[in-house]
């Protein structure tokens, strides 16, 4: 781990196997990975090198839990963009696997692709096999299983399935889960989670640095990484560890970050896997509570960037702001600093209740701080204030500073306030009948609220509701 990252974070281990599908291009893995975790998580479409890096997942089947990792298909020819990134993430997830799933194709059958790859796996000691024939959507495929070429790679007679139509899954599960109970490691069953998951998602255009702050919080390079736009097609995830130690007790924290693909302008799409990406990390965004919005210090604030500025202001999440390639700056003085962050927060006027860390994806300098931040600003979003410490508060407010006329001629006089959720934190002001509040103010007792409670890095939303005569 670099000398910059906290050597305190690491990878959630649970004690469960896990399963690798492995298999060359267009085989219908991310179908079946789909499948198996009853989820729409993996992009699949027809087009070689859909999937780049390996995605993970977890099978529940008969009360018991299995991790499962789908992996980029293979060509062994320089075809595919990023084949051999490709291969070398393929190769680790096989290496790190309990049980490999070898998936062919029943209606092509065995390609040169399935010898090549048979011959790697073979090098694998002591790693049990499964061969599956995919795409068997029915027995009279399934009788054309039967032909030497099948049983030339030496892994067997291959299991019929289909990924598509769900044909034979449950058997195959039965088979991966007889497998694995043979091993060190067997299938079991979990708490629903021993602490609250933390989902933290990385945004930001495309080649700022995402994947690079991804591979050092998480520890290790488990996304490509390259200056090719739209390298990373859709979301990845692991949960991480974190420690806290508070009065003299040490807690763990659990996070989830996510790597997205970056999002640009519509008009700068390029076909339908680009948009499908983009719309999976714009959908990431609801699912997280907090968001790390990368920007790039090497360059000025773009379109790019306001457009996605306003998609997470209206969002009501927790945003941490990370200007990135911070090790190419040629002035690190903190008052080049403190310029930026004006900048910055002149761009992203919504978003002034963001902190701005300055950090380096490429060499993990000041990456460790992401930590300590996400954990403030998760608790921050938890705060319940009570009503009598509203109404303290609203008190000192509206003597220091009155609000003044929006609309009308009336004074506007607030008669209380009220919590009405956390997460993000929601407050009703009641108003007075016929008066209004101007915008200003409620910004005024955002910051009040802000500083008073300690909502760090969280929005808060103050809706006003006019009382009756």
């Amino acid at each position: 781990m670099n000398n910059f990252m906290s050597s305190q974070a690491t990878v959630k281990l649970r004690d469960i196997p896990t399963i690798a599908l492995v298999g060359r291009v267009n085989v219908g893995k991310s179908t079946l990975f789909n499948r198996l975790i009853e989820q729409k998580k993996a992009m699949v479409s027809d087009v070689p090198g859909t999937t780049r890096t390996t995605n993970e997942g977890l099978i529940y089947w008969r009360g018991k839990y299995v991790k499962i990792l789908d992996t980029g298909g293979l060509t062994f020819t320089d075809t595919v963009l990023l084949e051999d990134e490709i291969l070398k993430q393929t190769e680790k997830a096989m290496k790190n696997a309990d049980l490999i799933v070898f998936v062919a194709d029943a209606i092509d059958g065995i390609m040169p692709q399935e010898k090549e790859l048979a011959k790697r796996i073979r090098r694998i000691i002591h790693k049990p096999v499964l061969f599956v024939a995919n795409k068997t959507d029915n027995q009279e495929i399934e009788y054309g299983l039967t032909g030497s070429e099948w049983s030339r790679l030496g892994l067997g007679q291959p299991f019929p399935l289909s990924s598509a139509n769900g044909r034979n899954t449950g058997d195959f599960l039965d088979l991966v889960y007889k497998t694995l109970i043979k091993n060190k490691k067997r299938p079991k069953a979990l708490k629903d989670e021993e602490d609250k998951i933390i989902t933290v998602s990385i945004i930001g255009k495309p080649n700022v640095g995402k994947s690079s702050i991804f591979n050092k919080l998480i520890g290790e390079e488990k996304v490509i990484v390259s200056p090719m736009p739209h390298t990373t097609r859709e979301p990845h995830d692991t949960l991480v560890t974190f420690p806290e130690t508070k009065n003299g007790k040490t807690i763990e924290h659990t996070i989830n970050f996510v790597d997205t693909a970056g999002i640009r302008r519509k008009a700068k799409v390029e076909g339908a896997l680009e948009r499908e990406g983009i719309s999976k990390s714009i959908h990431m965004i609801d699912r997280s509570e907090i968001i790390l919005f990368v920007v790039d210090g090497k360059e000025t604030i773009s379109s790019q960037d306001q457009q996605l500025g306003g998609l997470l202001e209206k969002a009501g999440k927790s945003v941490i702001i990370l200007i990135n390639k911070w090790d190419l700056a040629e002035n690190n003085s903190d008052s080049t600093r403190n310029t930026i962050k004006q900048m910055i927060y002149g761009e992203f006027p919504h978003l002034s209740f963001a902190p701005i860390l300055f950090v380096s994806g490429l060499t993990g300098y000041s990456v460790h701080q992401v930590f300590n931040q996400v954990l403030c600003a998760a608790k921050a979003r938890e705060i319940t204030v009570s009503s009598s410490a509203l109404n303290g508060f609203l008190k000192h407010a509206t003597y220091k500073h009155l609000p003044s006329r929006d609309k009308g001629t009336r004074q506007p006089k607030i008669i209380g306030m009220r919590q009405l959720a956390t997460n993000p934190p929601v407050f009703e002001a009641l108003i007075k009948y016929r008066t209004s509040l101007h915008r200003s103010y409620l910004n005024y007792l955002e910051h009040g609220l802000r500083e008073q409670f300690g909502f760090y890095a969280t929005p808060i939303i103050i809706k006003m509701t006019k009382m009756k005569r």
